[in-house]
């Protein structure tokens, strides 16, 4: 237990971990969600996560095949996740705005929406719906 106090807070395996889970309103708390639904983002990736911890200013990393342990899904989707610095080698906090795990969890969420791989996917899922629905017309008639 001592060799773990004496490590400092700069250590990578220190930095605070961060799952897609933690953030998805699609999951239950049982499921692992840790912050209020109302603020949760529908199935945040681990990139963009990454994405936004990077954008505002803190030191964070990828680990692509690491998989939170009650997701049931082994899709790439669901896959990854980020590592945070939050304090420095002093044990002082990288970042005034962020002195919890929660802080940064709540900030995330509120930004991933305005990301703008959302923006833009958003815009385009309504012609591929369309489309989909074109698709279909063909199915109407039995070949004999």
């Amino acid at each position: 237990m001592a060799c773990a106090a004496a490590r400092s807070p700069a250590d990578q395996d220190r930095f605070i971990c961060i799952y897609p889970a933690y953030l998805n309103n699609k999951k239950t708390i049982a499921e692992g969600r840790r912050i209020p639904i109302s603020k949760a983002v529908e199935n945040p990736t681990a990139t963009e996560i990454q994405d936004v911890c990077s954008a505002v200013g803190l030191n964070a990393f990828l680990e692509k095949n690491k998989m939170y342990s009650r997701e049931w899904n082994r899709d790439v989707q669901f896959r990854g996740r980020v590592r945070v610095q939050l304090k420095q080698e002093d044990g002082s906090l990288c970042l005034v705005q962020f002195p919890s795990r929660k802080s940064v969890m709540l900030y995330v969420a509120e930004m991933i929406p305005k990301l703008k791989t959302r923006t833009q996917k958003s815009g385009g899922a309504d012609p591929s719906l369309q489309q989909g629905e074109g698709s279909k017309k063909g199915k109407g008639k039995k070949k004999k």
